[in-house]
């Protein structure tokens, strides 16, 4: 794709009579698809949503169905004068209790006859603490449980009506359980309005979810909601329970607006959602249907998509072809010009195609020429002046320190200490020849290592031991290689300036390898000085610099020059605590 790209990008020409085909082609083919999709789209869910309100109805009417068995058999237990007496009367002796329990029996018995096509439990409590059960498996919670269930304190708050909720037993710590759709409705006293007791009336979800589901497939669901928002049933599991403001706002906005049905996003998906509620009931029914699973089996998208695509692809190539041989010579003229600019100046392009095209090719190669050798004197020039500039700048040793060092040899053999003097002559010569007689710009850092030595035992024989030197270097860098002379100068400074104050110290030379550089460093404990604030380098000091010799200026750059902005020297250094000098150098192989 990349090397498609690269090849286009240099042909302005056919790039552009490409383009505006290309847009024009695909404009016209999305428009035309869009429209189709869209069209196809609406007449679906016009459709869809009138085939399942009439699905609805029928949910509607098996749940009127089972609703109306509950009044039923709810109104005969409140006007029973058995069930009244039972939920009122105090605690007699037990053959009272006894006859109690048997009438009851015998009135659930003949009232609860409409409700024998459904598993359904019933209870009943009273304010007298008595409670009674037909069937507690579909429900199991305790007596002592249901007085203070949120059911039972809802129907006590709303007592005129019946009450359709869910449990879910389970997640009071009953195992083995399974939730459940419990209608309630508070028993009253007609005349004086007091409440005397509660009935239940309990089914497992999973029973009152036949009520619709055969009605159901996957992506087409149903949700039956109280009016509090919360999912009583559904035969999607993961919604049992839930309690969404959002759905029940979205069923109200299509009750009160009359919508046949509304788009919205439930539970993360585009989906068709068609509801009504049932006054009877006191629910909402929520069919919600999934938007792209329900289209996809209406709609073939995919091969729409496919043959739009094909078609669009044929008349690309087309254009692509024709637009291609009216620009072939422009555009390998442009490759070859963007290529040379590139890489290399030193390539003519080829002279063929149209006469406009040989024309171009012509110039551009007279103008290669030019290019190239200015470009050669540029480099020439750049060359030499690089060379020159580190040449000076290995040039530039302290006089003095001949001077002085000369001075010494010639006191030492006056005073016939011919010997040590021959040593000091042979460690400087042994240090000139690498600093000024050797033409390599870097000398391996078992050189440097040994031109240093040298350089401490000439300033020890002249000025005494009273600063130790200590070296620590890496055995696995002494291959590496260093500029000539870059360690020399700090040395030379701590000798001579840093140890003004103090009578002796220590400085500590050493050299390891950090990732891929080489880090050279010099740590002394003496006078310590002043830096500048800017740069971090050693500020002047009258009229003479803190570091002689080559200066420490001159050593950073020389190394940025030899290596770049991201090496260099850096420099520490506290009054009365010493300096601390780090040198940063790429990794360099002999």
């Amino acid at each position: 794709m990349q090397r498609m790209f690269d090849r286009f990008k240099y042909n302005g020409l056919f790039v552009k009579m490409f383009l505006v085909m290309l847009v024009s082609i695909v404009a016209v083919a999305v428009t035309v698809t869009w429209a189709t999709i869209s069209m196809s789209e609406r007449v679906f869910m016009n459709t869809f949503s009138l085939t399942n309100s009439k699905i609805i109805g029928q949910i509607e009417a098996a749940m009127d169905t089972y609703n109306y068995s509950v009044v039923l058999t709810a109104n005969g237990i409140s006007q029973s004068g058995t069930a009244r007496s039972f939920l009122t009367e105090e605690n007699g002796n037990s053959l009272e209790q006894n006859n109690s329990y048997y009438s009851m029996g015998r009135m659930f018995s003949q009232i609860s006859t409409g409700l024998e096509a459904y598993e359904v439990g019933i209870y009943i409590t009273g304010t007298n603490g008595r409670s009674y059960a037909t069937e507690r498996t579909f429900w199991p919670i305790t007596d002592s449980e249901l007085r203070q269930h949120p059911a039972t304190e809802r129907a006590i708050a709303e007592p005129r009506r019946l009450l359709y909720q869910y449990d879910d037993p389970r997640e009071a710590g009953i195992a083995d359980s399974e939730p459940a759709v419990v209608v309630t409705k508070a028993m009253m006293d007609r005349s004086s309005s007091t409440l005397y007791g509660v009935i239940y009336f309990s089914m497992l979800e999973s029973e009152f979810r036949r009520f619709y589901s055969s009605f159901t497939t996957p992506g087409n669901d149903v949700a039956i909601m109280g009016t509090d928002g919360t999912v009583i049933s559904s035969n999607r599991e993961d919604w049992l329970g839930r309690q969404d403001q959002e759905w029940l706002a979205h069923a109200v906005q299509m009750q009160e607006e009359g919508l046949p049905y509304l788009e919205a996003n439930i539970a993360g998906t585009s989906s068709i959602l068609v509801a009504n509620y049932n006054p009877s009931l006191g629910l909402y029914i929520l069919n919600i249907i999934d938007k792209d699973r329900a289209i996809g089996q209406f709609i073939d998208t995919d091969t729409i998509i496919l043959w739009v695509i094909f078609i669009v692809m044929l008349a690309l190539i087309i254009v692509f072809l024709i637009s291609r041989r009216l620009t072939r010579s422009l555009s390998l003229l442009v490759k070859q010009i963007s290529t040379i600019s590139k890489y290399e100046f030193d390539h003519h392009v080829s002279t063929t195609g149209s006469f406009e095209t040989r024309q171009l090719a012509t110039a551009f190669n007279a103008m290669m020429d030019e290019l190239q050798e200015y470009v050669s004197q540029l480099v020439h020039t750049q060359k030499q002046q690089r060379n020159a500039e580190l040449s000076a700048l290995q040039q530039q040793i302290n006089p003095h320190f001949l001077y002085n060092t000369l001075a010494s040899v010639k006191f030492m053999v006056q005073q016939g200490s011919k010997e040590k003097a021959a040593e000091i002559i042979n460690s400087l010569i042994s240090l000139l020849q690498n600093a000024i007689g050797n033409a390599s710009e870097t000398i391996p850092v078992s050189q440097e290592l040994a031109n240093l030595r040298n350089y401490v035992y000439i300033n020890h024989v002249r000025y005494g031991e009273r600063i130790k030197v200590n070296y620590f270097v890496s055995p696995d860098c002494m291959g590496y290689h260093v500029p000539k002379l870059m360690i020399q100068p700090f040395i030379e400074n701590a000798f001579f300036h840093g140890f003004s104050r103090k009578t002796e110290g220590h400085i500590y030379i050493m050299v390891s390898q950090d990732g891929e550089s080489l880090l050279c460093e010099v740590v002394d404990n003496g006078d310590g000085m002043v830096l500048d604030a800017e740069n971090h380098l050693p500020a002047p000091r009258g009229k003479r610099q803190q570091f002689t010799g080559i200066g420490v200026k001159n050593v950073h750059e020389r190394v940025r020059l030899l290596y770049g902005d991201g090496y260099g020297v850096t420099i520490t250094s506290e009054l009365g605590e010493g300096t601390k000098v780090r040198i940063r150098i790429p990794l360099i192989e002999g």
